[in-house]
């Protein structure tokens, strides 16, 4: 099996003056293993074929990554940021599954 050390993203919305929400992220550095790891082109409405993936990666859980684990938004895995497309807990380990390539922008 596979190690994993690298980031993970947490966001959050803060106002950060009255009416205005903006996103801010909170990445933190985590151990773990990649239990699974797959690849898939689509095809779409661009130029190009979109890179898919269905990875898993099992973390080993801090209190903090406990508590917010519904604001995780992307993975960092070979120098890219990956999209979390699903979170599986099973205490003390987070269980993630990464998709499509993330975009800072649209999230």
């Amino acid at each position: 099996m596979a190690k994993f050390y690298g980031i993970i993203g947490f966001s959050e919305n803060k106002e950060t003056r009255p009416g205005i929400w903006e996103e801010e992220v909170t990445e933190r550095k985590y151990y773990g293993d990649i239990l699974q790891f797959s690849r898939k082109w689509e095809s779409g409405e661009h130029l190009n074929d979109n890179l898919n993936i269905n990875n898993k990666i099992s973390i080993v859980a801090d209190p903090f990554a406990c508590q917010n684990f519904q604001t995780m938004r992307f993975i960092e895995w070979m120098d890219t940021k990956w999209k979390i497309t699903n979170i599986e807990i099973q205490y003390p380990r987070l269980i993630l599954t990464i998709g499509g390539i993330y975009n800072e922008r649209q999230n």
